[in-house]
Protein backbone atom coordinates (compact mmCIF):
# COMPACT_ATOMS: atom_id res chain seq x y z
CA UNK A 1 0.00 0.00 0.00
CA UNK A 2 1.36 3.44 -0.91
CA UNK A 3 1.91 6.12 1.74
CA UNK A 4 -1.13 8.05 0.50
CA UNK A 5 -3.16 4.86 0.50
CA UNK A 6 -2.07 4.17 4.07
CA UNK A 7 -3.00 7.71 5.16
CA UNK A 8 -6.41 7.37 3.50
CA UNK A 9 -6.94 4.03 5.25
CA UNK A 10 -6.02 5.44 8.67
CA UNK A 11 -8.32 8.43 8.16
CA UNK A 12 -11.14 6.14 7.01
CA UNK A 13 -10.99 3.73 9.95
CA UNK A 14 -10.95 6.61 12.44
CA UNK A 15 -13.51 8.63 10.46
CA UNK A 16 -11.36 11.75 10.81
CA UNK A 17 -11.19 13.01 7.23
CA UNK A 18 -13.91 15.59 7.95
CA UNK A 19 -12.07 16.72 11.09
CA UNK A 20 -8.91 17.29 9.06
CA UNK A 21 -10.85 19.23 6.42
CA UNK A 22 -12.49 21.35 9.13
CA UNK A 23 -9.13 22.11 10.76
CA UNK A 24 -7.70 23.12 7.38
CA UNK A 25 -10.51 25.60 6.71
CA UNK A 26 -10.78 26.99 10.25
CA UNK A 27 -7.06 27.53 10.74
CA UNK A 28 -6.48 28.64 7.15
CA UNK A 29 -9.19 31.24 7.70
CA UNK A 30 -7.55 32.26 11.01
CA UNK A 31 -4.22 32.71 9.26
CA UNK A 32 -5.70 34.76 6.44
CA UNK A 33 -7.73 37.01 8.74
CA UNK A 34 -4.80 37.48 11.11
CA UNK A 35 -2.50 38.56 8.28
CA UNK A 36 -5.23 40.79 6.85
CA UNK A 37 -5.74 42.35 10.27
CA UNK A 38 -2.04 42.97 10.83
CA UNK A 39 -1.54 44.49 7.40
CA UNK A 40 -4.57 46.77 7.74
CA UNK A 41 -3.27 47.73 11.19
CA UNK A 42 0.08 48.70 9.68
CA UNK A 43 -1.66 50.71 6.97
CA UNK A 44 -3.81 52.52 9.54
CA UNK A 45 -0.77 53.26 11.71
CA UNK A 46 1.05 54.55 8.60
CA UNK A 47 4.05 52.33 9.25
CA UNK A 48 6.26 52.19 6.18
CA UNK A 49 9.18 49.97 7.20
CA UNK A 50 8.46 46.82 5.20
CA UNK A 51 11.10 44.75 6.98
CA UNK A 52 9.43 45.45 10.35
CA UNK A 53 6.00 44.68 8.89
CA UNK A 54 7.31 41.46 7.38
CA UNK A 55 9.02 40.39 10.63
CA UNK A 56 5.94 41.03 12.75
CA UNK A 57 3.65 39.21 10.30
CA UNK A 58 6.10 36.32 9.93
CA UNK A 59 6.33 36.02 13.71
CA UNK A 60 2.54 35.87 13.92
CA UNK A 61 2.39 33.29 11.09
CA UNK A 62 4.92 31.05 12.84
CA UNK A 63 3.06 31.41 16.14
CA UNK A 64 -0.23 30.50 14.44
CA UNK A 65 1.41 27.46 12.88
CA UNK A 66 2.98 26.28 16.14
CA UNK A 67 -0.25 26.89 18.04
CA UNK A 68 -2.23 24.91 15.49
CA UNK A 69 0.31 22.09 15.41
CA UNK A 70 0.67 21.68 19.17
CA UNK A 71 -2.96 22.22 20.19
CA UNK A 72 -4.29 19.81 17.57
CA UNK A 73 -1.70 17.16 18.40
CA UNK A 74 -2.40 17.31 22.13
CA UNK A 75 -6.19 17.28 21.78
CA UNK A 76 -6.39 14.75 18.95
CA UNK A 77 -3.89 12.43 20.61
CA UNK A 78 -6.00 12.42 23.78
CA UNK A 79 -9.19 11.82 21.75
CA UNK A 80 -7.63 8.96 19.73
CA UNK A 81 -6.26 7.30 22.90
CA UNK A 82 -9.67 7.63 24.55
CA UNK A 83 -11.41 6.08 21.53
CA UNK A 84 -8.82 3.26 21.40
CA UNK A 85 -9.31 2.58 25.11
CA UNK A 86 -13.09 2.38 24.71
CA UNK A 87 -12.74 0.02 21.74
CA UNK A 88 -10.24 -2.17 23.62
CA UNK A 89 -12.60 -2.31 26.57
CA UNK A 90 -15.53 -3.30 24.36
CA UNK A 91 -13.48 -5.97 22.54
CA UNK A 92 -11.63 -7.08 25.68
CA UNK A 93 -8.29 -7.12 23.86
CA UNK A 94 -5.15 -5.05 23.33
CA UNK A 95 -5.39 -3.22 20.00
CA UNK A 96 -2.12 -1.27 20.22
CA UNK A 97 -0.52 -3.34 17.44
CA UNK A 98 -3.63 -3.29 15.22
CA UNK A 99 -4.45 -0.91 12.36
CA UNK A 100 -6.65 1.02 14.77
CA UNK A 101 -3.71 1.28 17.19
CA UNK A 102 -1.55 2.61 14.34
CA UNK A 103 -4.28 5.10 13.49
CA UNK A 104 -4.42 6.25 17.12
CA UNK A 105 -0.72 7.10 16.91
CA UNK A 106 -0.52 8.56 13.39
CA UNK A 107 -3.84 10.36 12.85
CA UNK A 108 -3.17 12.98 15.57
CA UNK A 109 0.12 13.82 13.85
CA UNK A 110 -1.55 14.11 10.43
CA UNK A 111 -4.30 16.32 11.82
CA UNK A 112 -1.75 18.43 13.70
CA UNK A 113 0.27 18.95 10.51
CA UNK A 114 -2.82 20.14 8.63
CA UNK A 115 -3.87 22.30 11.57
CA UNK A 116 -0.45 23.94 11.81
CA UNK A 117 0.51 24.16 8.16
CA UNK A 118 -2.80 25.66 6.96
CA UNK A 119 -2.40 29.05 8.68
CA UNK A 120 1.37 29.09 8.09
CA UNK A 121 1.21 28.43 4.34
CA UNK A 122 -1.72 30.79 3.79
CA UNK A 123 0.06 33.49 5.80
CA UNK A 124 3.27 33.02 3.80
CA UNK A 125 1.33 33.36 0.53
CA UNK A 126 -0.16 36.63 1.79
CA UNK A 127 3.28 37.90 2.83
CA UNK A 128 4.84 37.05 -0.54
CA UNK A 129 4.48 40.56 -2.07
CA UNK A 130 6.11 42.15 0.98
CA UNK A 131 8.99 39.68 0.84
CA UNK A 132 9.41 40.20 -2.92
CA UNK A 133 9.57 43.98 -2.44
CA UNK A 134 12.15 43.64 0.33
CA UNK A 135 14.14 41.39 -2.02
CA UNK A 136 14.17 44.24 -4.57
CA UNK A 137 11.55 42.94 -6.98
CA UNK A 138 9.27 45.72 -8.20
CA UNK A 139 5.55 45.00 -8.15
CA UNK A 140 2.85 46.80 -10.13
CA UNK A 141 0.86 47.33 -6.89
CA UNK A 142 2.20 48.58 -3.53
CA UNK A 143 3.18 45.49 -1.49
CA UNK A 144 0.73 45.98 1.38
CA UNK A 145 -2.18 46.35 -1.03
CA UNK A 146 -0.98 43.34 -3.02
CA UNK A 147 -0.91 41.37 0.24
CA UNK A 148 -4.48 42.49 1.00
CA UNK A 149 -5.62 41.37 -2.46
CA UNK A 150 -4.02 37.95 -1.95
CA UNK A 151 -5.61 37.65 1.51
CA UNK A 152 -9.04 38.48 0.14
CA UNK A 153 -8.59 36.06 -2.76
CA UNK A 154 -7.54 33.22 -0.42
CA UNK A 155 -10.43 33.97 1.93
CA UNK A 156 -12.77 33.83 -1.06
CA UNK A 157 -11.24 30.47 -2.12
CA UNK A 158 -11.78 29.06 1.37
CA UNK A 159 -15.42 30.07 1.04
CA UNK A 160 -15.62 28.41 -2.38
CA UNK A 161 -14.14 25.24 -0.86
CA UNK A 162 -16.73 25.31 1.94
CA UNK A 163 -19.50 25.81 -0.62
CA UNK A 164 -18.34 22.78 -2.59
CA UNK A 165 -18.29 20.65 0.58
CA UNK A 166 -21.78 21.78 1.58
CA UNK A 167 -23.14 21.43 -1.94
CA UNK A 168 -24.29 25.06 -2.05
CA UNK A 169 -23.46 27.89 -4.40
CA UNK A 170 -19.70 28.36 -4.47
CA UNK A 171 -20.16 32.04 -5.33
CA UNK A 172 -22.50 32.67 -2.41
CA UNK A 173 -20.20 30.85 -0.01
CA UNK A 174 -17.15 32.73 -1.30
CA UNK A 175 -18.99 36.04 -0.97
CA UNK A 176 -19.95 35.18 2.62
CA UNK A 177 -16.32 34.73 3.59
CA UNK A 178 -15.44 37.97 1.79
CA UNK A 179 -18.15 39.71 3.81
CA UNK A 180 -16.53 38.49 7.02
CA UNK A 181 -13.15 39.77 5.81
CA UNK A 182 -14.71 43.14 4.90
CA UNK A 183 -16.30 43.39 8.34
CA UNK A 184 -12.91 42.66 9.89
CA UNK A 185 -11.30 45.46 7.86
CA UNK A 186 -14.11 47.84 8.81
CA UNK A 187 -13.75 47.05 12.52
CA UNK A 188 -10.00 47.62 12.36
CA UNK A 189 -10.52 50.98 10.67
CA UNK A 190 -13.15 51.95 13.24
CA UNK A 191 -11.15 50.99 16.31
CA UNK A 192 -7.50 51.25 15.27
CA UNK A 193 -7.81 54.15 12.87
CA UNK A 194 -8.42 56.70 15.62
Amino acid sequence: MTVLGQIKFLLDITRTRDIMRRYFVVNGFDGALTMLGLIIGFIVSESSDLSVIFSVCLGAAIALGMSGLSSAYISESAERQHALGKLEQAMISDLSESAYGDASRWVPLLIALVNGLAPLIISLLILLPIWLTIAGIALPVPPLYAAIMIALFLIFLLGVFLGSIAGVSWLRSGMQTLLIASLTVLLIYLFAGQ
